[in-house]
């Protein structure tokens, strides 16, 4: 199911906005600032014990790994590689967001959002492909977050 029938299974409103690929914030600032609500991305992580970890932040906000470790108790954490990240999303690097997560069948990845992007009015995230990029409101990002099942942290940043 892509996301968006899973979107539109669960009432869940959006606009579409299509544009270029982007595989970086920069090349996203230049092909999506015409999006309305916080520009967003979201970092794909493995701990050195082999867990696995959904970051979501501000477009503009950089993440300390050290400190984002020390967050979840693992002594090291880095970016999960290409062949993680199909294993676990099927997804390709460039394309990663929330709604990778419905892929995740076994609820393994831990999510983590910055206070930040889940208190925004509306957030922009690709609809696993980074040749779009759906607008939610807060409330319809909320319910989609609830419906997934899977325990959200929020990030003090």
């Amino acid at each position: 199911m892509t996301p968006e029938q899973f979107l539109e299974l669960h009432q869940i409103t959006t606009v579409l906005h299509e544009h270029p690929a982007v595989f970086t914030c920069e090349e996203a600032e230049i092909h999506c600032a015409h999006i309305p609500g916080l520009a967003c991305k979201n970092l794909f992580l493995k701990g050195k014990s082999g867990r696995y970890f959904l970051v979501i932040l501000p477009a503009n906000k950089r993440t300390d790994l050290k400190k984002f470790a020390q967050t979840v108790s693992e002594t090291k954490v880095s970016f999960a590689s290409p062949e993680a990240m199909k294993e676990k999303l099927n997804l390709e690097p460039g394309s990663v967001s929330p709604f990778g997560l419905l892929n995740d069948t076994e609820k393994s990845i831990e999510v983590y959002i910055d206070r930040d992007v889940h208190n925004a009015e509306i957030v922009g995230f690709h609809p696993n492909r980074n040749t779009a990029t759906l607008e939610l409101s807060k409330e319809m990002f909320h319910k989609f977050l609830e419906l997934l099942g899977q325990k959200v942290s929020i990030l003090e940043t």
